[in-house]
């Protein structure tokens, strides 16, 4: 099924957009049936989970921090991940810094925006993004690559339209600054429900587990 999956979803993005598998409760053998499909980048939202996964899986992927990065895992975090797509503050910039500056790596990473300004959510508010981007592009050993949103969640993906046209824009005029140590190249959006909607307003980043893997089996 995660073969027939995989190779369904690979036929329809389009040139360019990089394919995220959201391997949130997944089983190692899930994920790595998953990469012998063709996936290429493996999505964790837990540090833990993603050190049981990495041992099994290791290098042959890269690895995306999806899910809301607590500063007091950083350390661990830096060691297996490639990107942080997810920093929404200068405290869990820092963070990172430190962590990547005792390993000798600079750690490319994503501005997380709350872009419907959702109290309950991590992410910057859209309003404070351009200041956290300058503060956390003077940070040694992190590389700023783009933006990522979630959106409010709801069952129809059209509701989430308003919300990656929203980062979009941003996304834009940051990419026009031309910003010091500053590249805007990936706008992550877009889930298994939503992702279809987020490719139309120019998401080159996508997020899917479920549709990969099947509906999550929770204990």
């Amino acid at each position: 099924m995660i073969t027939d999956n995989m190779n369904e979803i690979l036929d329809e993005l389009p040139e360019g957009v990089k394919l995220v598998g959201a391997a949130k409760t997944r089983t190692p053998d899930e994920i790595l049936e998953g990469v012998e499909a063709g996936l290429k980048i493996i999505g964790e939202n837990y540090v833990q989970e993603a050190e049981r996964a990495f041992q099994a899986i290791g290098d042959r992927v890269k690895w995306h921090m999806i899910g809301h990065l607590q500063s007091n895992k950083a350390k661990k975090a830096v060691k297996i991940f490639d990107m942080i797509e997810t920093v929404d503050s200068i405290k869990l910039a820092k963070a990172i810094d430190r962590a990547c500056a005792n390993i000798g790596k600079v750690m490319q990473v994503l501005i997380e925006i709350n872009s419907g300004e959702e109290p309950q959510k991590a992410g910057v508010l859209p309003e404070d993004a351009l200041s956290l981007v300058r503060d956390i592009s003077e940070l040694k050993n992190i590389k700023i690559m783009g933006l990522m949103t979630m959106g409010p969640f709801t069952g129809d993906p059209e509701d989430a339209r308003p919300y990656f046209q929203k980062t979009k824009r941003l996304f834009e005029e940051m990419k026009e600054m031309n910003l010091p140590g500053v590249e805007m190249v990936y706008l992550s959006m877009g889930m298994s429900n939503s992702y279809k909607v987020a490719l139309e307003e120019g998401a080159n980043m996508v997020r899917i587990g479920t549709k990969i893997f099947g509906e999550r089996q929770y204990d």
